[in-house]
């Protein structure tokens, strides 16, 4: 009795998961340590760590999901989506994942620009050791989402191929909605917006993405102004941003140096500017000029005051107003780790040595901060556990990004913008690099320094760095005409001979598009020339 016999069909692409993590074994390595560090914050600081007066606005609010006018609500949407489950610690859990999954979205996009193996692990581990971000990871903050949302979009924009127009389209629109929702998260990224929608033009990825992908930022945004409009009486985002930017002017104003109109005058400080508090404290001091307009001063109206007064101190000392965004570029990248904006506020960062206390007399859309996490999580909002928290402790003080490495990243990524490479590779480039200059200059700009502001950017400028130090692609040698069939021998293709002859030519046509494609047994698909061409 005869069988039939068994065709085997090399793959030679067919890789399982096994052989992938396998290939990438170091980075394993790595993002396996950074998740046992950020087990072990979840230990050591359960449920969650609080951030005095941020943390408490975002949770009162998802509670009672209503606009508020000094932040956008975009990170309390994630807390409602969580709430169901009444567990702080799972908004943790879910946090330090986006964490290592930014970390892992570097490494693809540099191996994907052909970094080694090594360089390209090697970037990521700012991101999933830093100490500073694994804390901010376990505070209930917005950064970590406003981070992710961004180097999600950016993956989008960057994982370019020779894509159908309804998938560059789709990639577009889908970018756009995470740029819109992460300027609901964080309002600083909207300093970053125009500028990944202007490299998508510069990178010419067609007009059909563009104009997708703006379409998904304005989406949110319009969505969110008219939720806004509909509670607060005012079309925007918040009615603090002129709050934020006369704190800026408060490390250089000077009265007698300004020309302003009788209803601004009173906004002025007295005396030289030289020895005032930081503008992220003095906007929250009871005895500030805008703390004493009639209403407060974050109304539509004193809003648009304020911010009249800031342009006026801009546009009559625009040297000091410069002088001031440089220095506090300076302390980013800086060698000494400040104080800054004071004490109590930088010491929010590091891990506490005992619980959180919430304030027992502060209403917050009519709830008290404590009650508030109990409703929320129906736990114990705040616990210290040794030796967890101890161990914590000594690292952060040994490990995180100093700052000059941090400046040094920035100037490897611009030395990759003048390299003499592909309009494609440039483009993706500029787009890492001028975002992480984005997130770092704009709240500098129009607010304040905080070391709180610097780390989202860490992850942009890794990126900018490895893609600037990505080789070259080289253009693979025409291949040569295929040789012409030989002659068949008497007799060898009796079986050809017995066939139709349309069937015998498309036999050999798929046997010769077979052997140009696959290549022989044991050996590594051809991709790249006229031969190989599918």
């Amino acid at each position: 009795m005869s069988t039939l016999p068994i065709v085997r069909v090399p793959f030679p692409h067919a890789h399982g998961l096994g052989s992938l993590l396998w290939r990438n074994a170091g980075f394993v390595l790595l993002v396996t340590g950074g998740a046992v560090l950020r087990v072990l914050a979840m230990l050591g600081f359960p449920p969650i760590l609080w951030f005095t007066g941020d943390s408490y606005l975002y949770l009162t609010r998802t509670l009672r999901l209503t606009p508020s006018p000094s932040k956008t609500m975009g990170y309390p949407f994630l807390l409602k989506l969580l709430q169901p489950f009444h567990s702080l610690t799972l908004v943790a859990a879910v946090q330090h994942l986006m964490g290592l999954a930014i970390a892992v979205m570097i490494y693809a996009l540099l191996r994907r620009a052909r970094l080694p193996r090594w360089a390209a692990a090697a970037l990521t581990v700012p991101v999933l050791y830093d100490a500073y971000q694994i804390e901010l990871e376990q505070l209930l903050m917005a950064e970590t989402l406003f981070t992710f949302l961004i180097m999600s979009a950016m993956t989008l924009m960057l994982w370019t191929g020779r894509r159908p127009a309804w998938s560059a389209s789709a990639a577009g629109l889908t970018a756009g909605l995470l740029l819109g929702w992460a300027v609901l998260v964080r309002s600083a990224g909207a300093g970053a917006l125009p500028v990944l929608l202007g490299c998508l033009v510069v990178r010419q990825v067609g007009w059909r993405a563009c104009a997708a992908a703006t379409a998904g930022c304005v989406l949110p945004l319009a969505g969110y102004a008219m939720w806004f409009h509909a509670h607060q009486g005012g079309y925007g985002l918040t009615s603090a941003d002129g709050l934020y930017l006369w704190g800026r002017t408060t490390t250089f104003a000077t009265c007698e140096k300004l020309d302003l109109p009788p209803e601004e005058r009173g906004l002025c400080l007295k005396g030289p500017a030289d020895g005032r508090e930081a503008p992220g404290t003095i906007i929250w001091r009871k005895e500030a000029p805008p703390r004493r307009l009639p209403g407060g001063p974050i109304t539509p109206d004193n809003n648009r005051l304020l911010r009249s007064f800031s342009i006026h101190a801009i546009e009559s000392q625009p040297a000091d107003y410069l002088s001031s965004v440089a220095a506090g570029i300076g302390m980013a990248v800086g060698p000494h780790r400040l104080r800054y904006p004071n004490p109590s506020t930088e010491a929010l960062y590091h891990f506490p040595g005992r619980p959180h206390r919430f304030p027992p007399n502060r209403l917050l859309t009519g709830q008290l901060p404590g009650d508030a996490a109990h409703a929320y999580g129906r736990q114990n909002p705040s616990r210290v556990v040794e030796p967890w928290a101890g161990f914590l402790r000594a690292y952060q003080s040994r490990a995180f990004l100093p700052g000059p490495v941090l400046g040094l990243l920035f100037v490897v990524g611009a030395a990759g913008l003048f390299r003499r490479a592909g309009r494609a590779h440039r483009g993706a480039v500029l787009t890492a690099w001028s975002a992480s200059v984005a997130l770092l200059v704009f709240p500098i700009a129009v607010a304040d320094f905080d070391y709180r502001y610097v780390l989202p950017v860490v992850p942009f400028t890794c990126l900018a760095a490895g893609l600037a130090l990505a080789p070259r692609r080289r253009t693979a040698p025409a291949a040569p005409d295929p040789e012409p069939d030989p002659e068949p021998e008497a007799g060898a293709d009796a079986e050809d001979e017995a066939a139709p002859p349309e069937q015998v030519r498309r036999g050999r046509e798929v046997a010769r598009a077979i052997s140009r494609w696959w290549g022989s047994r044991g050996s590594l698909r051809r991709d790249s020339g006229r031969a190989s061409a599918p």
